[in-house]
């Protein structure tokens, strides 16, 4: 049976209203990639591809939901669309990840065109494709609510998820952006912060129940 890869996907909503979008994009994705690079979450830099899109393959399939997770903090205020691919994947791993093929990277392709699909009765900006029919159906459903959510966050409430999350806690956020910690607290409930990490949570433990 061959490795099953998982392939990641996004691009920036809204691009064409970033002014300096590649500079400000390439900052960032490139402080994700170190980082990530060497928790090992992903096997190769990622590779900024259509100006406004980049690429990845992870390491592990179970590292999806942090993946996502920590690359909508650090790339905020710019806010992505994901699609998640996960199958074989036809090359050799190695760069660029643009020039590789295969199942994960073709169904990544159709999880992230499906979220721009015009005909959806509510935005989405996370989309699963890996062949597993309810996965797939369980996965869209928890990642459509945490959207549903992701999408109302204030600016404010981004800047307390991030001083959070590379502070290590609320004491340290607090300390960073100058706020008591019962002000940190309240802005990461009404950010919906919890919620996003539960549902993170609940995708890794479904990711370890499919064995992959």
């Amino acid at each position: 049976m061959k490795k099953r890869h998982a392939v990641l996907i996004a691009d920036v909503v809204g691009s064409t209203r970033t002014r300096n979008l590649r500079a400000a994009l390439g900052q960032r994705v490139e402080r994700a990639a170190r980082e990530h690079l060497r928790k090992k979450w992903i096997e190769l830099p990622y590779a900024i591809t259509a100006g406004d899109e980049f690429q990845a393959i992870l390491g592990k399939v179970v590292n999806v939901p942090e993946v996502i997770f920590d690359l909508r903090v650090k790339l905020w205020p710019l806010q992505l669309r994901i699609g998640i691919g996960v199958g074989s994947v036809r090359e050799r791993i190695q760069r660029p990840v643009n020039r590789m093929g295969g199942e994960a990277f073709q169904r990544a392709r159709r999880a992230i065109e499906a979220i721009k699909d015009e005909h959806l009765r509510y935005e989405v900006l996370t989309a699963f494709r890996t062949g597993n029919e309810g996965f797939d159906a369980a996965a869209n459903l928890i990642y459509a609510l945490q959207d549903t959510l992701l999408i109302e966050m204030t600016r404010k409430q981004q800047d307390t998820v991030r001083a959070y999350c590379e502070e290590g806690g609320i004491g340290g956020a607090a300390k960073r952006l100058r706020l008591n910690e019962s002000t940190v607290s309240r802005s990461l409930s009404r950010g919906y912060f919890w919620q996003m990490r539960d549902a993170a949570e609940g995708l890794g433990k479904l990711i370890v129940a499919a064995r992959w």
